[in-house]
């Protein structure tokens, strides 16, 4: 395992002779690298697992080839100017891949796409903002993902929910139909009212056979929280669990009202069992905390 911090490669040209055959993990924080030397360096690490770019200075672009990498970590921040953040993450090529998460107040790379991975098992944290929604389309305004034949292998999806947008998840879940475990951060936003109807003639795969876990944390208990999550409450016909990591008050007669209002007592799935916690005892999906779990099977688990 190679870890480097705070290093200034911009000078440093890496030769095409270079070969790191043992490395299998490698984490850079806080390196200011050029394109051209980074990707030598991946190329370079033909027996790479593992890989974490936290807030990187130089690249605008990155793109993975690598028939070994099973994660990918990138991270990024405005502490440098926004001009020096990696604008671009291409997974080109990557068969081994089992698990992408971008992270940070900002959520990494402006454009995600991944072309090739066919083992893709978990994703996040995507952004409901950068994208609007049209019958139950995604329209991608900022293209966060272009998953097309990735996407029934995603099990664990990790969102970032600006309203919450209950329109632009249910995007997101036509995108992912397999997906079994959903974490959403919500970002709170006064003008939502998220009123979607569910209709049998046009399904959700994942809410009728596969959703099992929901994890919504900065919940308000206001009526755009209440409206989202009960969405999910009605919907989703397999679910086993539902915490809510609630941002505020949350006492006894808080959680009856909360009880009451989401209408758990005819949930679709009679065997869910749901639970209400303080959201300060749960790190934020999005921030770093995660990073130390990124190479475990659901870096989110313990939440």
């Amino acid at each position: 395992m190679v870890r480097l911090c705070g290093c200034d490669f911009h000078e440093i040209k890496v030769t095409p002779s270079l070969h790191l055959p043992r490395l299998k993990e490698l984490k850079l924080c806080g390196v200011a690298i050029s394109e051209a030397t980074l990707h030598c360096l991946l190329a370079a690490s033909t027996a790479l697992e593992n890989l974490q770019l936290d807030n990187i200075q130089g690249p605008s672009s990155v793109r993975i080839i690598s028939s070994t990498l099973r994660s990918v970590g990138v991270a990024g921040s405005y502490s440098y100017g926004e001009e020096s953040l990696l604008q671009e993450l291409v997974i080109e090529d990557a068969p081994c891949l089992e698990r992408l998460i971008t992270l940070g107040p900002f959520g990494g790379p402006r454009i995600v796409r991944v072309l090739a991975a066919l083992k893709l098992m978990v994703l996040g944290c995507l952004s409901s903002e950068n994208f609007k929604t049209v019958n139950g389309e995604i329209l991608q305004e900022i293209v966060p993902t272009s998953l097309t034949t990735s996407g029934r292998t995603v099990k664990v999806l990790i969102l970032e929910s600006i309203g919450p947008n209950l329109n632009a998840v249910v995007g997101f879940l036509r995108c992912f139909p397999c997906v079994e475990k959903l974490y959403i951060q919500s970002r709170h936003r006064k003008d939502m009212k998220n009123v979607c109807q569910y209709s049998t003639l046009d399904p959700i795969e994942c809410l009728e056979l596969h959703l099992r876990a929901i994890v919504l944390n900065t919940y308000e208990g206001k009526r755009a929280d209440v409206n989202f999550a009960k969405f999910f409450v009605l919907n989703a016909k397999v679910l086993k669990v539902m915490k809510f990591g609630a941002s505020g008050t949350c006492n006894d007669k808080w959680v009856a009202n909360q009880r009451r209002w989401l209408q758990l007592d005819i949930s679709a799935s009679r065997g869910a069992r749901f639970y209400f916690k303080r959201d300060f005892d749960i790190p934020s999906f999005c921030d770093h905390y995660h990073f130390h779990g990124m190479w475990t099977v659901d870096p989110f688990g313990s939440s």
